[in-house]
């Protein structure tokens, strides 16, 4: 368990009880955590140090400093900035001490002695001014003031921050490796093989590394591997065209908005021994800002009709890695300047963009979602031509090719003496054997008897066979080897494209993941699919969504043929919360598009992906998770299993109907993110017991955006018998199942709990009812239950969600939303402030039992029945469903116990207040005997 974890890394007292300490020859021993090798991932690392900071906060009086250090681009700063956007304290960048621009020894241009002062001084309650460098004008260009009382925590962000100068400072101490470090490593061994050892490349690349970083990321209490480097899940979207406007002449396009100019340098390097025709995916791409530089891996982007789409795939590294490259054999095969004045509005970024070497300029609009950029430009009359090539392309085709090479930067070779200590160094690179190339490529095989079915299509000779014919026997060849999502997803979309230039297809891709398949969605703009719109009313009232015969196949079939041959169609509109089928929705795959997506749990299952022309498969996420939690909590009561039988047990149906059909899946995704831990899905909640008007609720959102819903839930909390608690039920001791709109969801992970706030994960996990009865059967008892009806307002940027808890006296309301300034805002509109709170339901309905059963249950005795009489269920039809029993078996409906315990609630809200009114009368009553007895004596 995670706070295990964290406990494990503290010892009694602080930095001040370190100090009372006699004095050792350790230049960390003043810390409070232990140094043990917590090697996480970054989403999990992000978790642990929360947690920490706030234990520590908990333990020590003053301030809290924490240092993280690690090469460049290893993505230290971006895990500070989100620390600090949850914590709200203080990041002090190492980057605003250097006292000027030096000529390659970064250690020696930070002025560690005003850096230690500041730390001293803080630690002191004394406030304090830290410097500003501007790396455009190459010195610092005043102060900033930073007091003391403003926040319990200070972040000392950058490369040295773990350095012997700072550690003595520092209470938490966080390496981060990974990134583009290694990924750059990897990508140049690929390039030029074997020829150069390991140690010889690190210190050519990143020649400071292992005598100046790397010994001290070995005093990290917490080591993250960051294996983050770029992503399509937030992808930017490019509209480009050229523009007759100079870069000076701005002010018409601007329309008054004050611009921001740039100018950047930008080169490819082409590896070693390529050829000039090698693929400019091949090339590393390098800009250079002022003194600040940063890289990218070839050419990642992905066209599809106008837009230009781009992953967030840059990231800085040090100068001296340029010149690194160059003595390792790259060539600068094109350089040119980039000069841009640009201005952000409504989400929505515009620039003009000049290219010396081509002498145009450019107008870019730039932003996260299609749709939105797609918009922006009409708005403003833009209506191109656009231009889909990058500005490389761009000079490529220039016949006469202007080539500027930059001044190579100074490499001091042989700096480093081996480090005897260090065999297996975790900070240093994959070994070779995990490495690949930057991106793979799909290839078509064909079914056509003129070729073996094994072969590589060569479309050089599609003009000796009918076209037509030849194109509907060609299919993708699958890539042997999984990848994780970020590259999963890259290549689903490239395989799309690859489909519907080389087959000339309107047919439909299979997926196995939502969340994948609307990522794509958004990319290549087409429909997406659930078959979970094809659930027949009768099955899903017994909970039956991993049952295949719950799908109206003969409907799919229809739908599929209808769509494949350009015929318009209509789909199936499935209401959970009822468990029948609503309505109808009426769908066409434009000749434009020609794509549509199929997501569902079946979605590779013979029947299905026989009509289909791509199929992924997705496996890991909230399934990993959930084996590994029950791992961990068997292995605490002193059972182990192996995850196999876990595996057998939790997910019956996985193994034998839907395992098999996913090694026949063109692409493989291992999905490793964990939206519970990772800061990119955090939704921030405010929760108060305060009464709102429903009108008040309706003045702080969106009228034109507005919608609400009402839903009933019943949440129960499962845990295993034995595991050692401090006298008193807790939510991290248990796995929540919630029961909700005919679906069951699951949080096997406690949230962040911040100040007012509460940090939990955007997304439930959804998981079928023979989950469920597998976690019973493994041992785990329903030891809490709570029925409530939430009210829904929301407006696409905040929800007010007002619940009404069986057991409560009052309900509670919850503000969520992604931006947590807003979600403030919103409370201090309602009048909210100085009432929030951060208990758990679970933990609100065990403080209003008596004292007697607080400790082992969260169930009310009138409760009991009604708790044990779902469990019953949930057991029965997961057996059946995991063996496959005869259809025909009796099962009182869920729905009907539902609908039971919902009028349940009802009876209990009239009940309540017609108590209360009684309450009132006899206490009113009593009062007034009293008064008219003491007159009268």
């Amino acid at each position: 368990m995670d706070d295990e974890v964290v406990q494990r890394v503290f010892q009694e007292g602080g930095r001040d009880y370190f100090q009372q300490q006699p004095s050792t020859s350790s230049s960390s021993s003043s810390s409070i955590l232990q140094s043990l090798p917590l090697h996480v991932s970054f989403d999990h690392g992000y978790y642990l140090l929360v947690k920490s900071i706030q234990e520590l906060r908990e333990k020590k009086d003053g301030l809290v400093t924490v240092g993280i250090g690690g090469p460049s681009g290893s993505g230290k700063t971006s895990l500070a900035e989100k620390v600090a956007s949850v914590i709200g304290c203080t990041v002090v960048s190492m980057e605003n001490y250097r006292d000027g621009f030096d000529e390659g020894n970064d250690l020696d241009s930070i002025d560690f002695n005003m850096l230690v002062q500041n730390l001293e001084d803080l630690t002191k309650g004394k406030d304090i001014l830290i410097p500003v460098f501007d790396y455009q004008q190459k010195r610092r260009i005043g102060s900033k003031a930073i007091k003391s009382a403003s926040s319990g925590v200070v972040i000392v962000d950058g490369t040295y921050a773990l350095h012997a100068k700072l550690r003595s400072l520092l209470d938490i101490r966080v390496a981060v490796v990974g990134g583009v470090h290694f990924s750059l490593l990897s990508k140049v061994r690929y390039d030029i093989g074997d020829s150069c050892s390991l140690d010889y490349l690190i210190d050519s690349i990143f020649p400071l590394f292992r005598k100046h970083i790397e010994p001290d990321l070995h005093h990290a209490q917490i080591r993250i591997n960051n294996s983050f480097v770029s992503s399509f899940r937030e992808a930017i979207y490019k509209l480009k065209c050229r523009s007759e406007l100079l870069v000076g002449d701005s002010a018409y396009v601007f329309q008054g908005n004050e611009p921001q100019t740039d100018n950047f340098i930008e080169m490819y390097l082409r590896p070693p021994s390529a050829s000039e025709e090698a693929r400019i995916n091949d090339w590393i791409k390098v800009r250079q800002s002022g003194i600040r530089y940063y890289l990218s891996l070839g050419d990642q982007r992905i066209v599809d009709k106008i837009y230009i789409i781009r992953p967030k795939a840059e990231f800085e590294v040090g100068r001296m890695t340029l010149g690194g490259l160059l003595a390792l054999g790259y060539t600068v095969v094109v350089s040119y300047k980039r000069a841009s004045t640009s201005v952000n509005n409504d989400n929505v970024s515009l620039s003009l963009e000049n290219i010396d070497t081509l002498g145009e300029t450019f107008m870019v609009l730039r932003g996260m979602d299609r749709k939105t950029v797609g918009e922006k430009a009409l708005g403003m009359g833009i209506n191109g031509p656009w231009i889909t090539k990058s500005y490389l392309e761009l000079i490529l085709e220039r016949k006469e090719r202007v080539v500027v090479t930059p001044r190579p930067i100074r490499v001091t070779p042989n700096i480093v003496t081996p480090l005897e200590d260090l065999s297996q160094p975790w900070t240093r690179s994959p070994t070779k054997s995990k490495m690949e190339p930057v991106l793979a490529t799909w290839h078509f095989i064909s079914s056509n008897p003129l070729h073996t079915n094994s072969s590589i299509v060569d479309f050089s000779h599609e003009a000796t066979t009918d076209p037509a014919s030849f194109r509907d026997t060609i299919k993708l060849a699958p890539m042997p080897d999984s990848c994780d999502l970020d590259r999963g997803l890259l290549l689903s979309v490239q395989a799309i494209q690859a489909l519907l230039e080389n087959k000339g297809l309107r047919g439909p891709s299979g997926s196995g993941k939502t969340s994948l398949a609307h990522k794509m969605a958004n990319i290549v703009g087409c429909e997406v699919v659930s078959l979970e719109s094809y659930y027949k009313s009768e099955q899903v009232k017994d909970f039956k969504y991993d049952d295949f015969s719950s799908l109206d196949l003969s409907l799919l079939s229809k739908n599929i043929g209808d769509i494949r041959n350009g015929r318009r169609t209509k789909v199936p509109i499935f209401d959970l919360e009822t468990g029948a089928r609503s309505g109808f929705k009426e769908l066409e795959v434009s000749e434009d598009c020609g794509v549509i997506i199929f997501e569902g749990v079946y979605a590779l299952h013979p029947d299905i992906r026989k009509s289909l022309d791509f199929w992924i498969a997705v496996v890991g996420g909230v399934h990993s998770h959930l084996i590994s939690r029950v791992q961990r909590d068997k292995s605490r009561v002193g059972c182990f299993m192996s995850q196999n039988e876990i595996m057998m047990t939790v997910f019956p149906m996985f193994q034998q109907y839907i395992e098999p059909h996913l090694v026949h899946a063109h692409l493989k995704i291992r999905n490793d993110f964990d939206p519970v831990l990772s800061p990119e899905s955090s939704l921030f909640v405010l929760k108060s017991n305060k009464q709102v008007a429903y009108q008040d609720i309706l003045k702080i959102l969106d009228p034109e955006k507005f919608c609400s819903s009402v839903q009933n839930f019943i949440d129960i909390y499962l845990r295993i018998p034995g595991i050692p608690t401090n006298g008193q039920l807790t939510e991290s001791d248990c796995i929540r199942v919630r029961i909700c709109e005919g679906r069951f969801a699951l949080l096997i992970r406690e949230p962040i709990r911040e100040g007012n706030f509460i940090i939990q994960p955007k997304v439930d996990f959804d998981i079928s009812i023979s989950t469920v009865a597998g976690l019973l059967n493994l041992g785990y008892q329903a030891v809490a239950y709570i029925e409530a009806s939430a009210y829904i307002y929301q407006d696409g940027k905040i929800l007010i969600e007002v619940d009404h808890l069986q057991d409560a006296p009052s309900p509670y309301l919850q503000i969520k939303g992604v931006n947590k300034e807003a979600v403030a805002a919103a409370g201090s509109m309602l009048k909210l402030d100085g009432s929030y709170t951060t208990k758990s339901y679970l933990q609100i309905i065990l403080e209003g039992l008596p004292a007697m059963e607080r400790s082992s249950t969260g169930i009310y005795p009138q409760q009991a029945a009604r708790l044990q009489e779902l469990v019953e269920f949930i057991q029965s039809q997961g057996s059946s469903s995991a063996s496959e029993s005869s259809p025909c078996r009796e099962v009182p409906p869920m729905e009907g116990i539902i609908e039971e315990m919902q009028m349940r609630i009802r009876r209990l809200e009239r009940w309540h207040t017609i108590n209360t009114v009684l309450w009132t009368f006899l206490m009113s009553a009593l009062v007034g005997y009293s008064l008219y007895q003491r007159k009268h004596q």
